[in-house]
């Protein structure tokens, strides 16, 4: 199991253990689709809110992922894990990993670019190594770790235009979207001090995950939203997209890419995300772009990939 590097949203932490096998398809293909399918995530959550509320595209994005997930743990004939205690763990996982990141990104691209949530997206590995170090005795500082966190964070400034003092910046949209990005490594933290060796199949064990988390976000909507009076055909479009290929989908594509190629390398996915998600706001929903967007993106890239490196102290 990697020491400090975050899964991507919504996964069970993966182990270097994990079989290899190989498909049909070569892997680099499906690297990089899973690189556009959560590249344009945050251009589907800011098309879907254009049409819905947030809790309501955070629960379609659940329910239709659910689904995939479902389907698939029907063609393989895997059950969903048992024990009380199992479930408990996964209540709290699917809060910290679906329901509460998939809402604040939601609710913070009513006021910011998806550019921008996109890029805030790519701070995850920087809150988990800073976490890690607190959390789990057995991640120890290097250099090179620590070096990287504070890259990154000097990234995240420039992204957000510090010098200028936040201007023209919501701050609101700004830190859900952050908040949303810290809440990964906490629950990759929870999963892995409480679930991991439960002898249970990340598709089963993710598969119950999102089936919790649509259960919460069917709770909470009603009492927040009201339900729509007329149903727009493109966010809702974009919605099913968000869930089926950016939740459902992508899980899959995971799955093999650990499987074949290993945690590791799977992981790369995460810098190529903000990249794409920036080029997909600005090409299609013409979102602005000024200098310090990519230069911070960059600069937060740079030192993330320091965070997961394994070199001296």
């Amino acid at each position: 199991m990697t020491t400090a590097a975050t899964p991507r949203p919504g996964t069970l932490t993966p182990t270097d253990a994990a079989p290899r096998r190989r498909t049909a398809l070569d892997w680099r293909i499906r690297f990089g689709v899973l690189s556009l399918i959560w590249g344009f995530s945050f251009l589907l959550i800011k098309v879907g809110t254009q049409g819905y509320a947030p809790f309501q595209v955070t629960l379609g994005r659940l329910v239709f992922g659910t689904a995939v997930l479902a389907a698939a743990m029907a063609v393989r004939r895997e059950r969903l894990p048992r024990g009380a205690r199992t479930w408990a763990h996964l209540t709290v996982s699917a809060f910290l990993l679906n329901a509460l990141p998939f809402s604040l990104f939601a609710y913070s691209e009513l006021t910011i670019p998806s550019t921008l949530a996109g890029i805030c997206n790519a701070t995850s590995p920087l809150w988990g190594m800073a976490l890690s170090l607190v959390a789990l005795s057995e991640d120890r500082p290097t250099r090179r770790r620590v070096a990287g966190l504070g890259i990154g964070f000097i990234g995240v400034l420039t992204v957000l235009g510090a010098w200028q003092g936040f201007q023209g910046l919501d701050s609101t949209g700004t830190v859900m979207a952050l908040m949303a990005s810290l809440s990964y490594p906490i629950g990759w933290i929870y999963v892995r001090r409480t679930l991991a060796g439960s002898g249970h199949s990340h598709l089963s064990m993710t598969g119950a995950q999102l089936l919790l988390a649509s259960v919460q976000l069917a709770l909470v909507t009603p009492l927040f939203t009201a339900l729509p009076d007329h149903f727009p055909l493109v966010p809702l479009l974009a919605i099913a997209a968000l869930g089926t290929l950016g939740t459902g989908l992508a899980l899959l594509i995971q799955y093999g890419l650990v499987a074949e190629v290993g945690p590791t390398t799977a992981q790369m996915v995460t810098y190529f995300i903000p990249v794409i998600a920036t080029g997909a706001g600005v090409a299609i929903l013409g979102e602005s772009l000024t200098w310090s967007t990519p230069v911070g993106a960059a600069i937060i890239l740079a030192g993330a990939a320091l965070t997961q490196a394994k070199g001296r102290r």
